[in-house]
C-alpha cells in the first residue's frame, strides 16, 4: 500500500502528533532559564519534566481503554484542553512547586490523549495488518517533524518573548490539534476473521492473555530502555552542551537534528519491521544506540560532533515505535492495541521519569552528566539482548483465524 493511499485518518493523525509531540520535545531548552528565573538547581525543573512523563505513562492505559471504548476523538479533544491548560499554567506560575501541577499533571495528562497511544491505535483499526508497520512509522515521524519545526521556533520565541511568551504560544497551538480531532471519524469495524475474534474478546481476557505471555514483558523491559535514553538526552542534551561551552543554539540544533533524522529513521525502522523479524530489528537498532552515544561520550564534544550526534541518535530515536506497536498488533491483535500498548507505554514512561530526573540529581550531585551517559550506553547494549528471545508469533487466538 502506497502511502498516500492511507486513509484521511491516518493524516489527521500525524497533524496531531505534529503538534503534540513538537512541543513535549522542545522542553529541554527551557531548563535553564526556568532554572534561573526561580533560582534554582536543575534537578527541580528535572523532576517536573519527570513527573510530567511519569503521570504520561501512568494515565496511559486508562486513557488507551477509554479510546478503546469511546473512539480516539473525544479523548484527543479533552487531551488537547489539558495540554493547553497545563501549559498556560507554567507561563504564569509565580512559584516554582505551580509548574509540578502545570507543566507536570495537566501535561502530563494531555500528552497521554493527544500521543502515539491513542493515535496509532486509531490507525491500527482502519490499517491492514500486513501494512501497519510502515503506517505506525510513518506517523511516529510525524512526531519527528514536529520535533524539528518547533524547537527552534521556541527557540526564536524565547528570545523574542521570553520562556512565558513561548510557553503561551505552545498554548494555543493545542487549539488546532483539536480541530484535528474534530474531523476524526470512527473506524469502520473489519469483517476479517481477526477482527471477529478480537471483537469476542473481553477486555478482561486481552489482559490476562498478554501478562501470561513471556515476550509482552521483553517488550515492556526494552520499551523502559528507551524511555530512559529519550527523556534523558531531550531533557538534557541542551544543558550537557552548554557545560561544553557550546552555545543554546548548539543545543537547540542538535536537539533539531535528532527530529528532522528521525523522520527517515522512524519510516525506515517502521518499513524494516514489515519486511523482516521485528523483534531482530529492535534488536539492530538498540544496537546502533550503543554505538552512537557510546562514541558520542569518548570523543571530543565539539559544535560538529554535537551535529553528528544529534542526527546518528536521531535516525534511532523513536524507530521503537513502529517496532514496539506493530509486535503487540502482531502478537496479540488491533482491537485492544490502545490498552496493550498503552500499558507498555506507561513502562516507557517509567524509563522517561527516571532518565529525565537521574540526569539533573546526578548532575547535582557530581557536577558532571559523565555517570549517566555511560548508564545509557549500557542499558542500550542490554535492551538488544533483551529483544531475541521473544517469541513474535500470534497468539494461538489469532493463529487460528488464519
Amino acid at each position: 500500500m502506497s502511502i498516500f493511499r492511507f486513509p484521511i485518518l491516518v493524516w489527521l493523525g500525524i497533524g496531531i502528533l505534529v503538534i503534540c509531540l513538537g512541543i513535549r520535545q522542545s522542553f529541554g531548552i527551557f531548563m535553564m532559564p526556568v532554572s534561573e528565573h526561580f533560582q534554582l538547581g536543575r534537578e527541580f525543573f528535572s523532576f517536573a519534566i519527570a513527573l510530567q512523563n511519569l503521570l504520561f505513562g501512568v494515565f496511559q492505559p486508562f486513557v488507551g481503554m477509554a479510546a478503546d471504548k469511546w473512539g480516539a476523538k473525544r479523548v484527543i479533544i479533552l487531551g488537547a484542553i489539558a495540554y493547553a491548560l497545563g501549559l498556560y499554567l507554567s507561563s504564569v506560575a509565580a512559584e516554582p512547586s505551580m509548574l509540578y501541577l502545570s507543566l507536570g499533571v495537566l501535561v502530563g495528562a494531555g500528552l497521554s490523549a493527544t500521543s502515539y497511544v491513542i493515535v496509532l491505535g486509531a490507525v491500527a483499526k482502519v490499517v491492514p495488518a500486513k501494512h501497519a508497520a510502515k503506517a505506525f512509522g510513518l506517523t511516529t515521524a510525524a512526531g519527528s517533524f514536529g520535533m524539528f519545526a518547533m524547537i527552534p521556533g521556541a527557540q526564536l520565541m524565547m528570545s523574542q518573548v521570553g520562556w512565558q511568551g513561548a510557553l503561551q504560544g505552545f498554548a494555543l497551538l493545542c487549539a488546532v490539534m483539536i480541530a484535528f480531532a474534530m474531523f476524526m471519524k470512527t473506524a469502520k469495524p473489519s469483517t476479517d476473521n481477526q477482527a471477529v475474534l478480537d471483537d469476542k474478546q473481553t477486555l478482561k481476557e486481552s489482559l490476562s492473555e498478554a501478562f501470561s505471555h513471556k515476550g509482552y514483558w521483553l517488550i515492556h523491559a526494552g520499551f523502559f530502555v528507551c524511555g530512559f535514553h529519550v527523556m534523558f538526552i531531550a531533557t538534557h542534551l541542551p544543558s550537557y552542551l552548554a557545560d561544553k561551552n557550546l552555545s543554546a543554539t548548539t543545543g537547540a540544533m542538535a536537539l533539531a537534528y535528532v527530529g528532522i533524522f528521525n523522520i527517515f529513521g522512524s519510516y525506515f525502522w517502521g518499513v524494516m519491521g514489515d519486511r523482516f523479524s521485528k523483534r531482530h530489528v529492535m534488536s539492530a537498532l538498540y544496537l546502533m544506540r550503543t554505538l552512537v552515544i557510546a562514541g558520542f561520550v569518548t570523543l571530543p564534544v565539539t559544535e560538529s560532533s554535537a551535529a553528528i550526534f544529534g542526527g546518528a541518535i536521531g535516525f534511532c530515536w523513536l524507530g521503537t515505535v513502529p517496532l514496539t506497536s506493530g509486535l503487540v498488533r502482531q502478537m496479540f491483535g488491533a482491537r485492544y492495541l490502545s490498552t496493550l500498548y498503552g500499558l507498555v507505554f506507561f513502562t516507557h514512561q517509567v524509563g522517561s521519569f527516571l532518565g529525565a530526573w537521574a540526569g539533573g540529581r546526578i548532575y547535582d550531585y557530581y557536577g558532571s552528566y559523565e555517570p549517566i551517559w555511560w548508564s545509557t550506553v549500557a542499558l542500550a547494549f542490554i535492551a538488544a539482548l533483551i529483544h531475541l528471545p521473544i517469541n513474535d508469533k500470534p497468539v494461538s487466538r489469532l493463529a487460528a483465524a488464519s
